[in-house]
């Protein structure tokens, strides 16, 4: 039975079993580059699904952070809140929201916001 609790505790916020492997050409420039002459906006929204800050938020956080336009990437766990500020050329709000639900079918997106920027 313990054993079983201690399983059940430790893999609550894993999504996967296995790892992911992905090949990732590299670039002698880096991709994220922030456009002096870009357009930036900023998009607010709330993120249901998340069962922990570490594993959870941090892992989208990390993922729309990468995203090609992304200038910075905030997921607050307690809020169930995301801010991202992003080049609009590169990024949208659908692609945002994409983004977090390829992390796991189990976030949903809502409440999406946005506010231009200068």
């Amino acid at each position: 039975m313990l054993v079983g609790v201690i399983t059940l505790f430790a893999m609550s916020c894993k999504n996967e079993t296995k790892p992911e492997v992905k090949t990732v050409e590299v670039a002698t420039e880096a991709t994220n580059t922030i456009d002096p002459n870009a357009t930036y906006a900023k998009a607010e929204f709330t993120i249901d699904g998340m069962t922990c800050a570490m594993g959870c938020a941090k892992t989208i956080e990390k993922k729309i952070a990468k995203m090609d336009g992304v200038k910075s990437a905030i997921v607050d766990f307690d809020k169930k809140l995301a801010m991202v500020e992003y080049n609009e050329a590169k990024v949208t709000p659908v692609s945002l929201e994409e983004t977090v639900t390829k992390v796991s079918d189990t976030y949903k997106v809502s409440d999406m916001k946005t506010v231009a920027t200068q």
